[in-house]
């Protein structure tokens, strides 16, 4: 499948097994909408970071857009490997799903880099380029997945280790660990949750209750943009590297988790649930996710986002627009095509034969 996280709960969360074209008979559209409607928002919010002076409203949309972008991912993540064990051939899955394409995409944003702004840009696969960081995160988490599944209360178990973390100085370094750490109760919350509590927010109440929310969230994003930095959706630093007291770490994981919680099934809510153009797309956001970067990055670096026209309000919807065009591109089959051997490698070749009967 060509996905971002897998619609089967008995396989890996990334792209894996077939390649078809189009959306797979037997997956639901529901999460493949999903998953495009999110790499959508991923994409405008890596396209708004570089603009200058992007404005309080522009900041506000960015604020709301980073507190639930990535918690949907990870919580559908989640919830189809509820059933993941720790068989070889599950354990191989995730290596060739997960670790080759990020060592093979780690080496190629360290060349791009190197050849586009930073000639001593360092190679190193234990601190991920920007947005590789999920990869090994995702790697790491369903490893973890048996003991979730046997523990009580998982959910406020993971909650309660994201909060530690989040007051931990220097744990941030190999592999991001502090991102690993403070987003993994959404994984833990994806594998609690059943199909029921999904349809719950496809019901038409849950679209119309979600209006007020989201009108909340924006008008408490607005009155945030100047007083708490944007750094705290990273989930990079803890709080006294972000210059908070110590139990500001604990305090702003429970309500950054609350508020990824609601938001997120206010998206959700207005998910469409049938097939349509974008479930095939959706298909293949791991293409969108991987890719981008270096499209923001090249804009970046060749002054793109120095022109006037990009200060004006026009400009920062023109911005938005392309933004959302380039990693639908990127999802398409074309480009899936052309790239499925790095992203999906086939590793067959590295796997020992399999033995053969006794006579």
């Amino acid at each position: 499948m060509t996905s971002l996280t897998s619609q089967t709960p008995s396989q890996a969360p990334a792209e894996a097994g077939t390649a078809a074209a189009g959306a797979r008979p037997g997956r639901d559209p529901f999460f493949d909408n999903a998953k495009y409607l999110a790499i959508v928002l991923v994409a405008m919010g890596h396209a708004w970071e570089p603009l200058p002076g992007s404005g309080r409203v522009v900041e506000a949309l960015y604020t709301f857009v980073y507190t639930f972008h990535m918690p949907v991912f990870i919580v559908i993540a989640g919830y189809f490997s509820r059933s993941f064990d720790l068989r070889p051939e599950r354990v191989w899955k995730l290596v060739t799903q997960l670790l080759v394409p990020y060592v093979i995409f780690e080496v190629a944003y360290t060349v791009f880099e190197r050849l586009v702004e930073r000639p001593s840009q360092p190679l190193t696969i234990v601190d991920p380029y920007w947005l590789l960081w999920f990869l090994p995160a995702l790697f790491i988490w369903r490893l973890t997945t048996p003991i979730w599944q046997v523990i009580r209360r998982p959910v406020a178990v993971s909650v309660a280790i994201a909060a530690m973390a989040s007051m931990m100085n220097g744990i941030g370094g190999d592999l991001q660990l502090q991102r690993v750490l403070q987003f993994l109760p959404f994984y833990v919350l994806g594998l609690r949750l059943r199909p029921h509590h999904f349809d719950l927010v496809r019901r038409p109440m849950a679209r119309i209750l979600s209006l007020p929310v989201c009108a909340v969230a924006l008008l408490v994003a607005y009155w945030a943009v100047p007083r708490i930095s944007t750094r705290w959706f990273y989930r990079r630093q803890s709080a006294e590297e972000l210059a908070s007291p110590v139990w500001a770490g604990a305090a702003m994981t429970l309500l950054l988790f609350a508020a990824a919680v609601v938001l997120s099934a206010c998206f959700l809510a207005w998910v469409p649930t049938g097939k349509l153009w974008m479930s095939a797309l959706g298909a293949g956001t791991i293409y969108g996710y991987l890719l981008h970067g270096f499209v923001i990055r090249t804009a970046t670096y060749e002054d793109f986002y120095d022109h006037a026209f990009l200060q004006t309000p026009l400009g920062r919807v023109a911005v938005t627009v392309a933004a959302a065009v380039m990693v639908t591109l990127l999802c398409t089959s074309p480009v899936r095509r052309v790239f499925r051997i790095i992203v999906e490698p086939r590793m067959n070749w590295a796997l020992k034969p399999a033995p053969k009967p006794a006579p």
